[in-house]
């Protein structure tokens, strides 16, 4: 049977590469963006021509009830389910908390937690009545630990990984398991902001001594997908030892 895995903020980075495990084993595929359409559109011609799995591509913020709403509504029509759900759209902020606005405030935990639950809300019905599935919320060690000078970031993912322990404990008697990936520096765009300098330094205090891969991060997540439902619950930080 040909399963089929929902990938929010799928464009580039983490998402794109999770994208391409999941194709590269044969999965259809979900995959949203919010502004990068022919960056998504190119990933799912390349995803379909090199694997032959269907994609499916919605524009939209996953942060906006309406959004979530006509995507799975077009997911049903297409697929009728889906087996698993990635819920990786973020974006992150950098400054100092008196000189955060309310209005960064509220886009920042728009789109990296109301998303997830908006996402996770729409996806469970279909889980539940098979009492089967998955959900992976790609977080941040900073969700764990918190990050000076990115506190709104660091709450939102904090609340991403409570989302993530207290919904295992509520859907593990119906077999789904839910558990987030909390990342450390990973190269993305999302780093792109630190100096070639920043990033030599940043890279000093990792044991691993580099950043982190894209593909390290969807070959996890593909496996959190793909192990027994008895692995509930779990935030499992991929840092190189950073934390």
């Amino acid at each position: 049977m040909q399963h089929t895995a929902m990938i929010t903020g799928a464009s580039r980075g983490i998402g794109a590469a999770i994208a391409e495990k999941f194709a590269s084993e044969g999965w259809n595929l979900i995959l949203t963006c919010i502004r990068s359409q022919e960056q998504l559109e190119a990933l799912a011609g390349k995803l379909h021509t090199r694997y032959g799995v269907t994609c499916m591509t919605f524009m939209g913020d996953m942060g906006l009830e309406a959004d979530v709403l006509e995507c799975f509504h077009r997911m049903e029509a297409q697929f009728g389910g889906l087996d698993a759900l990635i819920n990786n759209a973020g974006v992150s902020h950098t400054g100092l908390f008196t000189d955060l606005s309310l209005h960064d405030w509220e886009q920042l935990m728009r789109t990296n937690v109301t998303s997830a639950f908006l996402c996770t809300r729409q996806a469970l019905p279909y889980m539940i009545r098979r009492q089967a599935g998955s959900i992976v919320n790609i977080s941040s060690v900073w969700g764990c630990v918190g990050a000076s000078c990115e506190a709104a970031y660091s709450a939102s993912k904090g609340a991403v990984n409570a989302l993530t322990m207290a919904l295992a404990k509520e859907l593990a008697p119906s077999r789904i398991a839910v558990n987030a990936i909390a990342c450390g520096a990973v190269d993305t765009d999302m780093n792109a902001c630190f100096t070639a300098e920043e990033k030599e330094a940043i890279a000093g205090e990792i044991p691993a001594g580099r950043f982190g891969k894209p593909e390290e991060a969807a070959e996890l997540a593909y496996s959190l997908v793909t192990q027994p439902s008895y692995l509930t619950g779990q935030i499992i930080r991929l840092d190189g030892g950073w934390i």
